[in-house]
């Protein structure tokens, strides 16, 4: 078990950093729960290692920082019955993405490529995120009948305006300056500046000055000048009033809103509803609270038909043609969705 850890992830000690680099550059470093367990193990060790003052985390490769949680295995558990297998991987990860969030030392993500789902999960809650030149940030769940976990409930509620509603029911992508703007990451660097701000963080320099010696500015993103259509349109109370009000802006002109209008309209009707009951509950929630209820839904997803068929339709037969139930948004109630909150008794999600 060892040697497949290893080849997945290594973490070390260099420097003054705990250095994480996630391994699976061929499956665009997609999670493991082999993985996730290195890393909380790491975490746990390096906290109490005075030798260790920081902790970075990096992907692999060129394409991808992480590309999420390794999905295709998650469904083929399912569908082979052994929901116990899957629960264990999200209950960990759930886990780690707390530990990470509660961290006691300074926890840099150094995010090139495509970070998306789980990816997001183990960077966005560090207290330093930077984004490099390939930086494409997603949390495209509701495509595939799942929802927005690893912390989304706490995190997307607190991004400006409607923005974090919009990212939720969409699974749009934002680039580098978008994702400043909004405060997803931190600093802006250019990938060729990576190992020397890595350099600079194995040395022991300051965090803050080490980032910043190579960080810059963006021009505004093309988020940027849709926001009044984003922060106008995703505050209706469902996901009906969004589309209402989408297609009233594109009647108007507004290309944008047509386009998105149509995003959505592919998705799963159920996990739009799910992801936007999230962001409205988790604006008065703490993290832990977050997780514990992003644990009450995946429990309830597993056990039932979207997230299946969506990984069917994309990944597994990939004829982008998945048969959503119910396939109407008008036709999802609110007791189907009030019934993914529900508390799980004893088998509620145990935090640090």
């Amino acid at each position: 078990m060892e040697a497949v850890i290893e080849r997945e992830i290594s973490c070390e000690r260099k420097g003054e950093a705990g250095v994480i680099l996630l391994d699976r550059p061929r499956a665009l470093n997609a999670l493991t729960l082999g993985m996730v367990r290195a890393m909380r193990q790491a975490l746990d060790a390096w906290e109490k290692d005075p030798l260790v003052t920081r902790v970075v985390i990096m992907g692999a490769g060129e394409k991808a920082f992480c590309a999420g949680g390794d999905i295709r295995k998650l469904h083929d558990l399912g569908k082979a019955g052994h929901l116990d297998e899957a629960r264990a991987f999200w209950g960990e990860e759930y886990q780690l993405n707390t530990r990470i969030k509660r961290y006691s030392k300074p926890f840099i993500a150094l995010v090139d490529g495509i970070c998306m789902g789980g990816g997001v999960g183990v960077s966005l809650h560090g207290s330093h995120r930077v984004a490099g030149d390939r930086f494409l940030f997603a949390m495209p769940e509701v495509g595939i009948g799942f929802f927005p976990d690893v912390g989304a409930t706490y995190a997307l509620p607190r991004l400006p305006g409607e923005t974090g509603t919009y990212l939720a029911l969409t699974g749009e992508r934002l680039g580098a300056a978008d994702a400043l703007a909004l405060g997803i990451v931190t600093h802006v660097v250019p990938s060729a500046a990576f190992p020397a701000v890595l350099d600079a963080l194995v040395a022991g320099e300051p965090v803050d000055a080490a980032l910043a010696a190579h960080a810059s500015v963006p021009e505004p993103g093309p988020l940027a000048a849709e926001r009044p259509i984003i922060d106008s349109c995703f505050a209706a109370g469902s996901v009906a009033g969004v589309l209402a009000k989408l297609d009233e802006a594109a009647a108007g002109g507004a290309a944008f809103a047509a386009r998105v209008a149509a995003t959505m309209r592919s998705k799963s009707p159920t996990s739009m509803a799910i992801a936007l009951e999230q962001v409205r509950r988790g604006k008065t929630m703490d993290f832990e609270e977050a997780m514990r209820t992003e644990y009450r839904i995946v429990c309830r997803i597993a056990e039932g038909h979207d997230f299946y068929e969506g990984v069917r339709a994309v990944i597994v037969d990939k004829d982008q043609a998945p048969k959503w139930r119910p396939a109407r948004v008008e036709d999802v109630t609110s007791e189907a969705i009030a019934a993914y909150f529900a508390p799980l008794g004893p088998d509620e999600l145990e935090l640090p």
